[in-house]
């Protein structure tokens, strides 16, 4: 956790030029004259006892600080990811400060080469990266073994890059200590199960008990400790009994899947109301059988259309609701068993929903895009992968069947009343596939969230999202980078198998930067004359 947190601190402080943060300063630019090497970045001492240390390649300009800070500045995370980072950047003086370990772990395996992006020359640029890139594959929840070695290849590929852009002062035992982080995790296990993280959280909670803390010992405050330790033992005590007033096993639940207060019922146009009814249908287990046997149906009735895939697709979605409703009562008349749900599914939901601007399911908090409005944190971005019929051109009549990623914004939130039971469901604004979203040259995606599509489907259900958010891309600002967040809890009646999908990690990118035709012969040095100037 430390190493990271130097070695953070090391890069942003030299980018960034921040005073007794920096390792390139008049000190190391005379080591290397005595080295005899990078012989153009010698001190240049001027008159007024000033002396110039040309622009080194790591050297950015004025408005290349500028456009970082910016970045970070405009960033807004979802709740319980990290603290506000837009409070650590300092515009005035184009400077991060106050970070702690955890903004550091955030920033150097998130958030700094988003922020390098559109600054520094590739060399520079792709060493620091694929230093983030093995932070990020390092800390995985998930650790393949058999990608150890390679890891451990890539690492000493890596300092070795950095040797070439950075002076050698920048290389202190923190940096040197890296090498050896593989071979930790070889020996002991995942980092995520060893680092101080929850035990300075922890820490953070102990030493709020204490009001006065010129004299500790003696503060009656300290005792809520005990009071605290006394009421989870209660409280896991009383867990399993039946409570009054409300129903079996709210109390166990409604930590984990509950919206947030404030919503509203509202009527909503037919069409919405049929299109999530629609979605609902589609994604429940015990209506899958009818779906085949509802297609079926359509190629016995209409033999000729039915070739066409499309329109099959169209005419499905248009009556399977219908169809449904008359194929359970028919069901219902012959004395066959049917299920309380596929009862109530096949009556369709209410006309009115309830609205809420918020909601907690899988380890998530997701808010409306009115609500992140007014907040510092983004909870409304959204991404699903799904099932999808992929088509070339608007003529293509054989569309494929495969998985797609999907990313949006959160416009509503719902619960579809069926009477006995609600289901929720999230109205989002999708991303357009088909030019979009897009693929950079370090794996990054990126979607231009004005391009949107897929609006006759805009509904999913809540349990299928998974949430991330967005960064402004600043070399275009029509495209934003995404990012993904991780799952705060796990539910308590998850199965194994779910528990193992929920812990895969979701990489930053799908590999490292390629560095094959990448020329960084001679280039430790930039043109022009934002260098560093330092008064006797």
């Amino acid at each position: 956790m430390h190493i990271e947190k130097n070695v953070c601190e090391s890069i942003y402080g030299t980018l960034l030029n921040i005073p007794g943060k920096t390792k390139d300063g008049i000190k190391s630019r005379w080591d290397l004259k005595v080295l005899k090497i990078r012989q153009k970045l010698a001190p240049d001492v001027k008159e007024n006892n000033r002396t110039f240390l040309p622009p080194a390649c790591y050297t950015l300009t004025k408005e290349e600080k500028k456009r970082f800070c910016e970045v970070l500045k405009s960033i807004k995370v979802p709740v319980g990811y990290s603290s506000n980072i837009q409070n650590l950047v300092s515009m005035k003086d184009l400077k991060l400060q106050g970070l702690k370990s955890h903004d550091c772990h955030v920033l150097m395996q998130q958030l700094l080469p988003i922020a390098l992006r559109s600054i520094l020359p590739d060399h520079v640029k792709y060493a620091i990266i694929r230093l983030c890139f093995f932070f990020n594959s390092l800390c995985a929840t998930v650790v393949d073994v058999t990608k150890l070695d390679q890891m451990e290849e890539d690492i000493a590929l890596t300092l070795c890059l950095l040797e070439k852009c950075f002076p050698p002062s920048f290389f202190d035992i923190m940096i040197h200590l890296t090498i050896h982080l593989v071979n930790e995790v070889r020996l002991c296990g995942p980092v995520y199960l060893r680092w101080m993280y929850p035990f300075e959280r922890n820490m953070k909670g102990l030493k709020a008990y204490v009001r006065n803390r010129n004299n500790p010992e003696g503060c009656v405050e300290s005792e809520s400790y005990i009071a605290e330790e006394a009421l989870e033992f209660c409280a896991e005590y009383v867990l399993n009994m039946r409570t009054i007033g409300l129903p079996p096993g709210h109390v166990e639940t409604s930590s984990i899947d509950k919206p947030l207060p404030g919503g509203k019922f509202e009527h909503v146009d037919h069409s919405l109301i049929h299109q999530a009814h629609l979605y609902v249908l589609q994604n429940t287990e015990e209506v899958q059988p009818f779906i085949s046997e509802h297609i079926q149906w359509l190629k016995g009735h209409h033999s000729q259309k039915a070739k066409n895939e499309r329109w099959l697709s169209n005419e499905h979605n248009r009556t399977f609701s219908t169809w449904l409703n008359k194929k359970v009562y028919e069901m219902i008349d012959d004395d066959e068993d049917v299920s309380n749900i596929l009862r109530w599914l096949s009556q369709g939901p209410r006309p009115f929903v309830v609205k809420h601007p918020g909601y907690d399911i899988n380890g998530y908090r997701f808010h409306t895009r009115e609500r992140d409005e007014q907040r510092v944190h983004q909870n409304s971005g959204v991404s699903l992968i799904a099932a999808t019929l992929q088509v070339t051109s608007a003529k293509d009549k054989n569309p494929i069947l495969g998985d797609m990623s999907y990313y949006g914004v959160i416009n509503e939130i719902w619960d579809l009343d069926y009477h006995m039971f609600r289901i929720p469901l999230f109205k989002c604004d999708w991303v357009q596939n088909n030019g979009g979203i897009k693929i950079d040259e370090f794996g990054f995606t990126l979607v231009d969230l004005n391009r949107l599509g897929h609006k006759s489907d805009p509904f999913i259900l809540a349990s299928q999202a998974t949430q991330v958010f967005y960064v402004t891309d600043q070399l275009d600002k029509r495209w934003s980078v995404v990012s993904h967040m991780y799952r705060r809890c796990v539910p308590k009646k998850t199965s194994a198998e779910d528990i193992d999908i929920m812990m895969e990690h979701n990489p930053l990118t799908n590999g490292l930067p390629n560095i094959e035709n990448l020329n960084d012969s001679d280039r430790y040095a930039r043109d022009g004359k934002h260098g560093i100037w330092i008064d006797a």
